[in-house]
């Protein structure tokens, strides 16, 4: 039975794409079968004739995966706005059971596995059957990773994120700050801040242009749920 965690974030382009590539590199260099899924993409671009799903692109690329970009995701769209609006532009509604059925196929071929959200946790898939993202997660049954911005306003966006998983079911088995430096005394107080008003550990934090996660290994392993 595989092992899955959930990468969703305070917002959108605060690093969810870059953080997921480190966790799922990170599995691998240890030696473990890790592979990864988005259950939707919205900004993909034309390269060579082909349309292609740039985060999953970046994921496999960075952590060397065996398999194509367009393998590990659900739902692809050309408009760089929010997946609901994207998919309503293409006539092509998001639906919990393709992407259900999706993971559970992509799951059977690893023991770890890294789900990637898209935006926040409130992001809308479909707003006509009331699909957010927090649907998502939990009809996947997993557990979630909080990614952040270590700069300025980011206790605000931490809690309230935090806040609202939880008011949903949802359990968050850790933050990672990305874009962190330890000589900022701001951005220091805001890992301690973020721990103390959530009870939330920080994980790990990520330097800008990292190319490893500095984490340990029973700390990484302990986030994964069995699914």
């Amino acid at each position: 039975m595989a092992k899955g965690i959930f990468v969703t974030a305070t917002g959108t382009d605060v690093g969810k794409t870059y953080v997921s590539a480190l966790l799922v590199k990170k599995m691998c260099d240890w030696g473990y079968n890790c592979g990864y899924y988005k259950p939707a993409l919205s900004g993909a671009e034309f390269i060579n004739g082909k349309l292609i799903p740039g985060d999953c692109d970046y994921v496999v690329k960075t952590a060397g995966l065996n398999v194509q970009p367009e393998k590990c995701i659900s739902y692809m769209f050309k408009p760089a706005v929010s997946p609901h609006l994207a998919a309503q532009i293409e006539h092509n509604p998001i639906k919990l059971d393709k992407i259900t059925s999706d993971f559970t196929a992509i799951k059977k071929q690893y023991d770890y596995i890294v789900v990637e959200g898209a935006g926040g946790i409130v992001c809308p898939f479909n707003i006509e059957e009331g699909i957010l993202l927090p649907d998502v997660i939990k009809t996947l049954d997993l557990d979630i990773v909080i990614v952040a911005s270590a700069e300025l306003g980011t206790i605000n966006s931490i809690v309230l994120t935090v806040e609202y998983a939880k008011q949903h079911g949802i359990a968050v088995k850790g933050i990672i700050l990305n874009g962190y430096n330890p000589d900022d005394v701001m951005q220091v107080d805001n890992k301690k801040c973020a721990e103390l008003l959530t009870g939330i550990h920080v994980l790990a934090t990520v330097g800008k242009k990292q190319k490893d996660l500095e984490i340990e290994r029973g700390i990484l392993e302990g986030i994964f749920k069995e699914i």
